[in-house]
């Protein structure tokens, strides 16, 4: 699930006007396969000295939740083609910006997308089978909320065919990762009435509940031995709170304006915070290394939507700003062999409220 990095703070899993309908033909064919401009280098910002070679990859509307294939040559991502109008469908293009094409069906909303299957799989969440068309906005009157709408989690082949449904429980299903091994995915759900973290073989099957708190716990990634999780949670520290909570909930909203970063074993026991900063942080995942942990917070700024990325140490110790740039920068990831940073920034826009995907290289 995105935070579209807007002074409104609108989700882009929202998005602000109803899709048309989709042909039910638009399977496994490219929606587009185009090169993007000439390579786009972006100079960095003051203090940003661990991006070097910094390299725009998309060019329009919101792009976000852009993840590297196990090799890293390819990237999975979510596009909502005009800032403002129009569903999220998930693309894959090759980890220089080239090839891209659409890989989700066309209707209703996608996000959270992955690879799996050695790569010659993907998986991603959609609205497609409750409407082909986007999902309404929620009521923005009870303040800023993430809607909870049903979404199932799906998979097929890199053009599109042979798709098929992992989960079919009519909840929300999403933020869905991969074990390094390749045969256990870790993903988000409201099957049994809370927002919880759980476990399924690729398949589908054998689904493992992980976190009991009550309270939103999600976008959960293994470590890269595959023997911890990292993930972000807002958990009632009042009465009032968990009232909140769960009228919300009972609305399939959520409120995720506070978030911290936690770390538990592959399991779900021993779970500890490591991070109590205040505000909304998120996107966490661990560095290839298993050394640091890369998030994204606006704990500086905890009521606006400027995010920047951080990194800490798994035991919550030496946090470090990474980015610099005055408005939204999110969901970090690491390159495989650890020598290139993926993410997605507002900077360098064409037009406002876009947002884009990047890629740099690591300096250590």
């Amino acid at each position: 699930m995105f935070i579209a990095p807007s002074v409104r703070w609108v989700p882009l899993l929202l998005g602000v006007a109803a899709c048309s309908r989709m042909s039910s033909a638009a399977t496994g064919s490219a929606e587009l396969a185009t090169n993007p401009p000439s390579t786009t280098y972006v100079k960095p910002e003051p203090d940003e000295r661990h991006l070097a070679n910094i390299r725009q990859l998309t060019f329009s509307g919101n792009n976000a939740e852009a993840y590297f294939s196990s090799d890293g040559r390819q990237i999975i991502y979510q596009w909502q083609q005009k800032v403002d109008e129009g569903c999220d469908q998930q693309y894959v293009m090759n980890a220089d910006g080239s090839n891209i094409r659409r890989v989700s069906n066309g209707q209703g909303r996608t996000t959270c997308g992955a690879f799996i299957d050695r790569d010659r799989r993907v998986l991603y969440s959609s609205t497609f089978q409750d409407s082909p068309d986007c999902p309404p906005r929620p009521d923005m009157s009870k303040g800023y909320v993430w809607p909870l709408g049903n979404l199932e989690i799906y998979t097929s082949k890199l053009d599109g065919s042979d798709l098929k449904q992992l989960t079919k429980n009519g909840h929300y299903n999403a933020e869905t990762t991969l074990s390094p091994d390749g045969k256990t995915l870790l993903f988000t759900s409201t099957k049994d009435g809370d927002i919880e973290l759980y476990t399924m073989r690729v398949d589908g099957s054998d689904v493992k509940r992980l976190t009991t708190r009550v309270g939103y716990d999600g976008g959960a990634w293994f470590s890269p031995d595959g023997r911890q999780i990292v993930w972000r949670a807002a958990y009632p520290k009042t009465a009032a709170d968990t009232a909140d909570y769960l009228r919300l909930l009972g609305q399939k909203l959520v409120r995720p304006a506070r978030t911290e970063v936690y770390v538990a074993n592959a399991d779900g026991s021993s779970a500890r915070q490591i991070t109590n900063l205040g505000g909304a942080n998120f996107a966490p995942i661990f560095a290839p290394d298993m050394k640091k942990i890369i998030f994204s917070s606006n704990y500086e700024k905890p009521r606006s939507g400027n995010f920047d990325l951080y990194l800490i140490n798994p035991d919550g110790t030496g946090l470090e700003k990474i980015t610099t740039h005055a408005d939204f920068d999110s969901f970090p990831m690491f390159s495989p062999d650890g020598r290139k940073l993926l993410w997605a920034s507002n900077r360098h826009q064409a037009q406002p409220g876009e947002t884009n995907v990047f890629i740099a290289d690591w300096v250590p």
